[in-house]
């Protein structure tokens, strides 16, 4: 079942109270949504979901928590980084639901952009399972 994704103000006003928030100059949140055309259509790949031209009904989302913490864990090292922070969701998720939050603070913009991505895509990647299902 899915789960109410936490609030991003509420996650802001945590991480302006952290210790870190001294060498931050910026923050980023990537939130990451169920969407109706397939992965293999806005991506170009081939998948086993949903095929180009036809529509998304729902997600089955999963994620292992140990690749996750291990990407928070590269992703605080990076130059620059002095705040992550990530959340996401399970289950049977609808069109619109929710997939994740990611909270990243830095000192720079290039470097919270580049340690953005770069953790977004090893989650996406690397961490979770996602398999389409059609409308």
């Amino acid at each position: 079942m899915a789960q109410s994704m936490p609030s991003i103000d509420a996650w802001l006003a945590e991480a302006k109270a952290d210790p870190s928030f001294r060498a931050c100059g910026m923050y980023l949140v990537h939130n990451g949504t169920v969407r109706e055309t397939p992965k293999a259509e806005v991506r170009g790949i081939e998948t086993d979901g949903v095929q180009p031209g036809s529509k998304v009904g729902s997600m089955v989302f999963s994620y292992d928590r140990a690749k996750v913490d291990a990407a928070v864990d590269e992703a605080r090292r990076l130059p620059g980084i002095g705040y992550v922070r990530v959340w996401l969701n399970e289950g049977e998720l609808s069109v619109g639901d929710d997939i994740m939050l990611v909270l990243i603070g830095g000192d720079i913009r290039p470097r919270v952009i580049d340690a953005l991505q770069q953790l977004v895509g090893t989650i996406k990647n690397k961490c979770v399972s996602e398999v389409e299902r059609p409308a």
